[in-house]
């Protein structure tokens, strides 16, 4: 088989999944929000507009070819570069991911479209659905997620509240905490307030710890994050560290696996060795070498150095 993988990337380390597979099924930015903090950098068009994006036969072979030769995974997740729900083959691809293995299926959402009862009945075809929610009030919102003209919070809490009633697989609700932005007390009981409606299994909090789309954004401590976790006593933890994960099958260290990776999230070069599953300095030279090519750029956060592709290289897909 092909080492480039078009579709999937991974199994990558997942702070929340252990081995995740992914599935990118939305092009580049395809999003209905422009979040202050998302890795991708800024949404040059919001669309709330849905339709088909990729050859699903491509995904379902591609996937087969995985299965037969490729390294184990805990979970195959939706995601990527977009926002999945905008892909209106969401469905079928899932339908064809069960008739090919019994790795579970997950599916990361912004939750914006979750009104509709069309997207939510796709999403019931997945075993886990992990959705985001980072304000409970209206000005919140569109300042730290600065959602298309059509979406408002109250939208995506009721869509996801009447997920909740029709869905009987796990929920875990991401908030993304931002110090500034959604900290307040009364910021934070809004939040509470909307959780309690919707009534997920998990409430996971996550932080600024990769490069944002603006560069003044900042993380909350981890003694910060313990403590608002407290708010949301017993269901909540923090998932702004990768967790360890298991150890599987190594996946060859390639220029193309790399890029696979980076297209989707910035990654130091300690997540890229794990997620294939090597030496540290084995991607450390492939970096040193795809950054002459002008492939790369780098950044800073934390003090951790993480790299990215390089502007324009996201019109490539690996």
């Amino acid at each position: 088989m092909s080492k480039i993988k078009k579709y999937f990337y991974g199994p990558v380390p997942s702070r929340r999944l252990g081995r995740s597979l992914g599935l990118d099924i939305s092009p580049f930015k395809t999003c209905s929000l422009d979040c202050v903090y998302c890795q991708l950098g800024h949404t040059p068009k919001k669309t709330i507009r849905r339709k088909s994006c990729v050859p699903v036969h491509h995904i379902t072979e591609e996937l087969k070819k995985i299965i037969s030769t490729g390294p184990s995974a805990d979970y195959i997740t939706i995601s990527g570069s977009g926002e999945p729900t905008l892909n209106t083959d969401l469905a079928e691809i899932i339908k064809n991911i069960k008739n090919i293995t019994k790795i579970p299926v997950a599916i990361i959402t912004n939750s914006t479209l979750m009104y509709r009862r069309d997207v939510r009945k796709d999403c019931a075809l997945a075993d886990l659905l992990l959705p985001s929610l980072d304000a409970g009030d209206e000005n919140t919102f569109r300042k730290i997620n600065r959602p298309h003209r059509n979406i408002s919070i109250e939208k995506l809490i009721n869509g996801l509240s009447a997920f909740r009633k029709e869905f009987n697989g796990p929920i875990w609700l991401e908030v993304f905490l931002i110090q500034g932005f959604n900290t307040s007390k009364e910021q934070l009981k809004n939040i509470k307030r909307a959780v309690k409606k919707i009534r997920p299994d998990k409430i996971q909090l996550n932080t600024a710890v990769r490069p944002a789309a603006l560069p003044y954004i900042r993380p909350l401590s981890k003694q910060k994050l313990r403590d608002i976790a407290k708010m949301f006593w017993p269901n909540a933890e923090v998932i702004a560290d990768f967790k360890a994960v298991r150890e599987g099958k190594h996946t060859l260290v390639t220029q193309q696996n790399i890029l696979a990776m980076l297209k989707r999230r910035p990654c130091s070069i300690k997540d890229i060795a794990s997620a294939l599953g090597c030496n540290p300095a084995q991607v450390s030279k492939s970096l040193a070498d795809m950054r002459k090519k002008g492939l790369l750029r780098t950044m800073v956060t934390n003090g951790i150095t993480f790299f990215s592709i390089a502007e324009n290289s996201h019109k490539l897909r690996p």
